[in-house]
């Protein structure tokens, strides 16, 4: 490898700090390296006057990333773990995920309020049909609006008076030292949290066995399990960012605790369950957890909303 390592990113605020933390950590092992950031735009971040599942296709914040990628322009590309599709790119490889920061939602809210606080008819702004639909579940008077844009954009929003709150991944948040705008941190019994967040991922190509033998220093193996127990459960019950389907995975004494959900987008229906076993059949206990819910309801509810998309 030459002594200059490429990492590609997004270009927000958060993209950048995001890939230089990954740049940093590689560097306390790799001193002999030089680690440079490139800059790469992505549909998801050119597209903003449409909400995220209008748009329709899967890897909206990752494609373009992962094709310079296999042209060579990059020797790794940094994602947020959640907007990574579960379905392998061909010629790349996951080689690293990082330990995970604070997993949950949060709401930010102008006037201090809590969720419980607010008042009937208050505008809440999101971009997830997840957050939206387990919100309008716990509160349905709330006006659940779709919010675009980076995360200081989304807070830029909000100071302005868009939105009375906002809800958006306390990971970001607290990576970008923001945590004291923080109004609450949303449990996860009340709001389970996407596939993967508070997680980074790092891909490389498959043939380039130096730079993924230099990421397995900064994987963190039971984030690896627990997320691809997330992922599981997300590839078995077809999910994307059409869909509101929520999981969360954390070892325990070497065993996996998976909570998963589905809801319907209006948040009036809505099945959860856990499953409990061996981490390392990670893989087999997000199939398992997602048959369940299947057969709790949730193939009703993904068909009332695939039917459409596809049609």
């Amino acid at each position: 490898m030459t002594r200059t390592v490429i990492i590609g990113s997004r270009g927000s605020v958060l993209a950048l700090r995001q890939s230089n933390t990954v740049a940093q950590q590689l560097a306390q092992t790799y001193p002999q390296f030089t680690f440079e950031i490139q800059v790469i735009k992505t549909k998801g971040d050119l597209v903003l006057d449409q909400p995220l599942a209008d748009i329709g296709d899967k890897g909206l914040f990752v494609k373009e990333l992962q094709h310079a990628l296999l042209d060579g322009q990059v020797h790794m590309a940094v994602h947020s773990l959640k907007d990574l599709p579960t379905d392998p790119a061909p010629g790349l490889t996951l080689a690293a995920v990082s330990e995970r920061e604070d997993v949950r939602d949060a709401l930010i809210a102008r006037a201090g309020s809590s969720l419980e606080e607010l008042r009937p008819g208050a505008s809440l702004g999101t971009s997830s049909r997840r957050r939206a639909a387990q919100l309008r579940h716990f509160r349905a008077d709330l006006s659940i609006q779709d919010l675009r844009g980076n995360l200081d954009t989304r807070l830029r929003k909000l100071s302005e008076g868009q939105y009375d709150a906002v809800v958006v991944a306390a990971a970001g948040v607290r990576r970008l030292g923001l945590e004291a705008q923080i109004t609450q941190y949303l449990p996860v019994e009340m709001c389970l949290p996407a596939p993967g967040q508070g997680a980074l991922a790092v891909e490389a190509r498959e043939d380039d066995l130096e730079t993924a033998e230099m990421l397995t220093a900064i994987d963190d193996p039971s984030a690896h399990r627990a997320t691809g127990a997330e992922r599981a459960l997300l590839a078995r019950l077809q999910g994307g960012c059409q869909i509101p389907i929520g999981a969360y995975a954390r070892e325990r004494d070497g065993r996996l605790v998976l909570d998963g959900m589905v809801a319907s987008i209006s948040g009036d229906r809505l099945v959860r369950s856990r499953i409990e076993g061996p981490a390392e059949d990670w893989d087999a206990l997000g199939n398992r957890l997602a048959e369940r819910l299947l057969e709790m309801g949730a193939g009703e509810i993904l068909r009332e909303i695939w039917t459409p998309v596809r049609d």
